[in-house]
């Protein structure tokens, strides 16, 4: 049996009577608070949207029992709840909220979609309701700004005029006739939304009224995904709640860099330039360090007895840029090693003159079996860090030990 699909008619339904066909123990599912038994509960009738077409499902209760989840199957929609249920009469309770949410995306995605093609000859191939932001991927060449803002622009004189959204059926045939935006291979009484004078598509969801209970569209973005590109969205409360929250964001940007609102980018931009003028003044000043540093360690480094000069040195509170300069500019030294271990984070640095002849990817490869790390390179030149910081100057000490074990270093 089939079940009656209230919500198809009346999408405001949030009350309604059923009765329970079918109650059966379902797999444990993920609650608040661990793992919780479930049961699936068929009824003969329901407001409850199930999971389809991009929209989530929704939630609330039947008789005492919290509905965790809907799902539309082949025997009929399936309700998960939180406790066994008696065959017999029950009261059902949609979550408003959540339900007029998802109306207010469903229909702003339409009328979006809508203008898209309209416009710019861009169709929807799919969307995404999702609890924060919702997505229209859109298939074709990339949208400018320019297009972005004038759909949003479009949709949202739409949805001022208030126009009405109602449901239409008919069969694929009649749906095309009447110019539906997406043709569907399903046959026999389709179910389609239409918003007037804007849109028809073929839809299961649950819809607005009127296009200005929408209440406003806000595009927030827009990215490529695979071959299309993915449009982001919000419609109706969920866009003055995100436009609060931009303009909290950009009053405390406005106290940081000391500007006004419509000064904001060109702060940004000015604040973007003085930091990469000081990463390069910095980067410089690392680098004449490194070479006055790494001149004299390698001066006073000991020289073994086949020539070879081995500087090793755990730095301790130094700058992690300052650590490839320097072992760069002591392996500028013919016959010399650097180890470098920086202590505040495992990363280390192994580097040689090739006149040095170790293989400095077989002690590396050695120090990570003892010590867990990640990392690699050349037998020249190796990069690495250590999964605990903690332990860097024993492994400066294993790394010195393998790299005077013979010229070659320790075989592995």
């Amino acid at each position: 049996m089939s079940t009656h699909r209230l919500y198809y008619d009346d999408a405001y339904l949030q009350n309604f009577d059923a009765r329970v066909l079918e109650c059966s123990p379902a797999l444990p599912v993920q609650g608040a608070s661990g793992r919780q038994p479930a049961w699936e509960v068929l009824v003969d009738q329901t407001a409850f949207y199930p999971s389809s077409g991009g929209q989530p499902n929704d939630l609330g209760l039947l008789g005492e029992a919290v509905v965790l989840d809907v799902r539309d199957e082949a025997g009929g929609i399936v309700h998960l709840v939180d406790r066994e249920m008696q065959p017999g009469g029950v009261k059902g309770c949609v979550n408003w909220p959540r339900r007029f949410d998802h109306m207010q995306q469903h229909t702003g995605q339409h009328l979006l979609s809508a203008m898209f093609q309209e416009r710019f000859g861009l169709p929807t191939v799919s969307f995404h309701l999702g609890g924060e932001i919702c997505t229209i991927d859109l298939h074709g060449a990339e949208p400018s700004r320019d297009q972005l803002v004038g759909t949003q622009r479009a949709a949202n004189k739409v949805i001022f005029e208030d126009r009405p959204v109602g449901v239409r059926y008919g069969t694929r045939e009649d749906l095309e006739r009447l110019g539906a935006r997406k043709q569907v291979e399903r046959e026999g009484l389709l179910r389609a939304i239409e918003i007037e004078s804007a849109d028809l598509q073929p839809c299961g969801g649950t819809h607005v009224k009127s296009t200005g209970q929408i209440g406003m569209i806000l595009v927030r973005g827009c990215s490529k995904v695979r071959q299309d590109w993915r449009v982001e969205f919000v419609c109706g409360g969920r866009a003055e709640r995100l436009a609060t929250e931009d303009f909290k964001r950009e009053r405390a940007l406005m106290g940081l860099l000391g500007c006004a609102l419509e000064e904001l980018p060109v702060a940004a931009e000015r604040l973007a330039a003085e930091r990469d003028a000081n990463f390069k003044s910095l980067r410089a000043a690392f680098e004449q360090l490194a070479s006055l540093w790494a001149a004299q360690l390698t001066a006073t480094a000991p020289v073994a007895a086949n020539g070879v000069r081995v500087v090793s040195l755990v730095l301790r509170g130094a700058h992690p840029e300052l650590l490839l300069p320097l072992a760069t500019e002591i392996a500028k030294n013919e016959r010399t090693v650097a180890l470098l271990v920086l202590e505040g984070t495992g990363q280390l640095v192994f580097a040689q003159h090739p006149t040095a002849g170790k293989d400095l990817g077989a002690v590396l490869k050695s120090v990570l079996a003892a010590y867990p790390g990640k990392g690699g390179g050349s037998k020249d030149f190796l990069r690495a860090k250590l999964a605990e910081p903690r332990t860097s100057a024993a492994v400066l000490e294993l790394a010195k030990s393998l790299t005077a074990e013979g010229k070659r270093g320790l075989a592995v």
